[in-house]
């Protein structure tokens, strides 16, 4: 790479340490021939790689040095023992890949920088700031937080220091730190002293959060003004925590400067960007087994130019990356990605040939273009094909304005496409991948495409890092999330390509080269994420989840989804007109016991109200200043006999079901089918659960008057009925099973009443009080409630709350011990399983933070019972249609998931012999995978509405 003849030097310094740790999530384990873990290294060189290209397209450095952390230790560990004391040590087979990392850059023949007592941050700081005194611009390739303390301009040299944040392919400067902290970047040091830092271990001042902190040092300057000003401020929490907190922020100030004098132990001329000698590079990736790489250098022309040793031309043929051989390698195959090399067809001679090729390649990711996000009436504007890394199509079917004049792109003909895709989408031969595919089958179902076998990225994602958040990005699972989190790229958005707002144009507009580049880029990802993830459900013994619960059930859901349910518009209309009465005359009710009209809906009104003129005790206000009027904060004064608050909790009941329900689902009415058409959200809840949206279904009250009323609105088609199926008290059968409890064990196999049981182990007798209170505590035992959160539920005393989970664990130990199992366990795999190997990943349960902590851990308590019962439904569901098709009741259809609940529509003719069909699904769904040793109770009841089957 030569040195570029430049006006000014531009020094990158890439925080290597950051990238190690990035690449090793990356990639599934991975090892080379010697038998060594190479797989943080591949991704580690693929990222190197990656960034020099990149760097190069941008017209980027003269110099560049990577740095690396030595050891663990630094000099803070003097000051300070306790610093980074709570990161876990790396992962056993991560460690032996530090050498080979810096073995890796400095194949590269790039200055590999690594000093013991000083963490990586020093020496960066040390050399950035000494570039930038003589003039020179400096980017630093990291986004740690710590480091954009450094950036600015040198104000007697005019040097610029920036930070170039790759995942996100974003530069930060000083307006993205001011907007990230609210101050300018020397005073990012003085934030971070009072908020700590939970990672690096820093103790800051507890309680004071990010926007309190950027607060104080904005209204005092700096930090000695801000804990100065403590004695003086009003009496409250954050006064105490400061005045208390002071030697712990002022040690957390020293603990976050960066030591910007080091001794610099190579000289930054020495960066100097020149040529890389292939032999070494070459060397490096034969020894490790990377073939792909090497044939990707191997392909370069060989000059010495920076951009052909990095930036190699593209291979002739566009599919040799999808061949067979290729996607048999033990490293995938991953070039950047090149959206110039994405082909549009746009004639059914080309359309056959990738057909042709998919067939031949066994595997396709396919997405499709619509122009609406409604699954059940979109219409289908385009799909796109991918058979390898930069190896993708885009079909328009459907583009051209919605004018008739307007003039139409050529494109292919919707049906003639059609009617060839229908062989490759419906062959057993070929995998379809896709990305939240159910939407996709949804459409091309519409267009009597059965699509099968399928494979989702998202639902693979799901099952091996639900709840987990890698790389700073989160957890989430949509396609732009993983992309930037495994391939670290950054794909078009649909506002860039459709625009947004007013000017928002329909995908059915966008010019052709611009919709090919944004819809094949979608399939090429999606290929990719596939050959990344798929691999890690045998390694991480994930397959039994995602191949016998998950992935079965896709196809299922999206059947249910098309289908819907009919409601009773008339019946809706008429609960919207009587809600609205009511919710008008509660409104008169409210202002006269408040004595002033005012808006109810506004929380700070209702909190002047309550406590300002009504005087009442107990007010709250948070960080903005306003009381708290949440549910608890009402119903607590309810019971005050706050009749305000009681009909205040009354009126948000009414409005919120009028507007989540009698109205919305009015508006949900699909007017081709006349029926309302959810859609289940299969990588939602981190127990696995489904959860519905557009409309939500899952919150109607179910004991409610007002809740029956909405459930008598969705009725059964005329000839039919609804059959509602729920599985009784499994969460509880599961807990006998799991936590070997023998006496609940029994008492469900000689089918006594649970809480019956519990009511008369715990209190001696049973009366219809106790069986209520053993009713509780039943379930809030297993979610790990608190003494206080029990109390507040049985509206008892904090110590007689304590001495009935007492009693609780000592009459049924087993639940004690599980409890106690499942948290060890968590704590030291960060995840917890189902009985089916489901993984719930729970990264905060050793926070330092309380609330953090105690809330991970209620949850995880609770995560593999919740998570064993959302198996087991699922299992159900996908078995159901074949079951009942052997029954020769092909006309019975699954509407609805609801919780622990199925409903069906069936024909009046089918119910008695539906009924024993459904319920031995349901029963038997766990096995044989899994052998309960409770029975699974199922109740079933029929009727005209949802309401009338209970």
């Amino acid at each position: 790479m030569s040195e570029k003849t430049t006006a000014k030097q531009h020094l990158y310094l890439v925080d290597g340490s950051a990238y190690i740790f990035r690449a090793y999530h990356r990639l599934p384990p991975l090892t080379n021939k010697q038998g060594t873990p190479v797989g943080a290294v591949y991704g580690y060189t693929t990222m190197l790689w990656k960034l020099a290209e990149d760097l190069n397209k941008a017209d980027g450095p003269t110099h560049l040095a990577v740095i690396l952390d030595k050891d663990s230790k630094s000099f803070r560990n003097e000051i300070y023992p306790e610093y980074k004391a709570n990161r876990p040590p790396p992962p056993e087979d991560l460690r032996p890949q530090f050498p080979l990392i810096r073995d890796a850059t400095r194949a590269f023949s790039l200055a590999c920088i690594e000093e013991a007592g000083l963490e990586a941050d020093d020496i960066i700081a040390s050399y950035a700031r000494s570039a930038a005194a003589r003039g020179w611009d400096v980017t630093i390739v990291s986004s740690d937080k710590d480091l954009m303390q450094l950036v600015g301009t040198d104000s007697a040299s005019g040097g610029k220091i920036d930070m170039l944040d790759t995942m996100k392919n974003a530069r930060i400067g000083v307006a993205e730190v001011e907007e990230k902290f609210g101050v300018t970047p020397d005073l990012v040091g003085d934030v971070l002293a009072l908020m700590g830092d939970t990672a690096d271990n820093i103790p800051g001042i507890y309680g004071v959060g990010p926007k309190t902190a950027t607060k104080l040092i904005q209204e005092h300057g700096n930090l000695t003004a801000a804990l100065d000003a403590a004695p003086d401020m009003k009496k409250s929490k954050l006064k105490e925590r400061m005045l208390e907190g002071r030697e712990m922020a002022e040690l957390s100030r020293v603990l976050v400067t960066l030591k910007e004098d080091c001794d610099l132990p190579i000289a930054i001329e020495d960066f100097a960007l020149e040529t890389i000698p292939q032999e070494p590079l070459a060397a490096f990736l034969e020894t490790h087994g990377f073939s792909s790489l090497l044939r990707r250098l191997d392909a370069g022309s060989g000059s010495p130019d920076r951009n052909n040793d990095l930036n190699p031309a593209k291979a002739d043929k566009a599919g040799e990356a999808a061949s067979p051989n290729g996607n048999s390698q033990p490293m995938p195959e991953m070039p950047a990605v090149d959206r110039s090399a994405y082909v549009c067809v746009q004639d059914m001679d080309t359309l056959g040939q990738w057909i042709e090729r998919a067939f031949a390649a066994r595997l396709v990711a396919v997405d499709t273009e619509t122009n609406s996000l409604d699954a059940i009436s979109a219409d289908l504007v385009g799909f796109s094909l991918a058979l390898g890394p930069n190896d993708a199509c885009y079909v328009p079917l459907g583009h051209g304005g919605t004018d008739m004049f307007a003039e139409k792109p050529k494109q292919v003909d919707l049906d003639a496409a059609l009617a060839a895709l229908k062989p490759l989408l419906e062959s057993e031969a070929v995998v379809k991948v896709g990305q939240n595919f159910k939407y996709d089958l949804n459409i091309l179902a519409r267009h009597d495409i059965q699509v099968a076998p399928v494979d989702d990225t998202m639902v693979i994602s799901f099952d091996l890092d639900a709840g987990r958040s890698l790389d700073g990005i989160g957890g989430g699972h949509g396609m732009d999330e993983l992309s930037q989190r495994h391939l670290g790229h950054t794909p078009l958005t649909f506002k860039e390509v459709c625009g947004t707002g007013k000017k928002q144009i329909p995908f059915g507009e966008v010019p052709l080269d611009k919709a090919t580049e944004y819809a094949a880029e979608d399939a090429d990802v999606t290929w990719r994420l596939y050959k990344l993830l798929k691999p890690r459900l045998a390694i991480e013994h994930s397959s039994m989840v995602y191949e016998r619960v998950d992935r079965p059930l896709i196809p299922v859901v999206a059947g249910m989804e098309r289908h819907g349910i009919k409601v009773d518009r008339e019946a809706l209309a008429r609960l919207s007109g009587e809600f609205a009465e009511t919710i008008a005359g509660l409104e008169k009710e409210i202002h006269a016991a408040a004595g002033q009209e005012f808006t109810i809906g506004s929380p700070k009104q209702l909190g002047e109200v309550l406590f300002d003129k009504l005087g009442y005790k107990g007010g709250r206000k948070g960080k903005s200043g306003q009381y708290s009027t949440d549910q608890n904060m009402l119903e607590k004064l309810a019971g005050q006999g706050a009749e305000v608050a009681t009909k205040v909790l009354e009126w948000r009941q009414l409005a919120k079901l009028k507007s989540t329900y009698t109205d919305a689902l009015q508006a949900a009415i699909n007017p081709d089918t006349q029926r309302v058409h959810t859609s289940y959200m299969l990588a939602g809840a981190q127990t696995g659960r489904l959860s519905s949206t557009d409309p939500n279904l899952q919150n109607i009250p179910i004991r409610t008057a007002i809740g029956r009323q909405i459930r008598q609105a969705f009725v059964a088609d005329k000839g039919n009925v609804l059959m509602a199926a729920d599985y009784s008290q499994i969460e509880l059968r599961l807990a006998a099973h799991m936590a070997d409890v023998p006496e609940l064990k029994a008492a469900f196999a000689a089918g006594e009443d649970i809480h019956n049981r519990t009511a008369n182990e715990l209190f001696g007798e049973v009366t219809r009080e106790t069986r209520a209170q053993a009713k509780t505590i039943n379930f809030a035992i297993l979610y790990g409630i608190s003494r206080w959160g029990l109390a507040g539920r049985l509206e008892v005393e904090a110590d007689e709350a304590q001495a009935m989970i007492d009693r609780y664990f000592e009459r049924f130990p087993g639940i004690q011990r599980y409890m106690h199992a499942t948290l060890e366990s968590v704590r030291e795999k960060g995840y917890s399983e189902t009985l089916f190997g489901r993984k719930t990943w729970f990264p905060r349960i050793s926070s330092k933070n309380p609330n953090e902590r105690q809330g991970s851990e209620r949850a995880a308590i609770n995560a593999p019972i919740q998570g064993t019962s959302a198996d087991i439904i699922k299992r159900a569901m996908v078995r159901m249609n074949p079951a009942l098709a052997e029954a020769g009741l092909r006309s019975v259809r699954m509407l609805l998931q609801v919780h622990d609940e199925l409903v069906f529509e069936v024909p009046e003719g089918d119910v008695e012999a539906a009924k024993p069909v459904i319920e031995q699904v349901m029963a038997n769904a766990a096995q044989p995978a899994v052998k309960l040793d409770v029975p699974l109770g199922i109740e079933i009841g029929h009727g005209i509405s949802w309401d009338a089957a209970h």
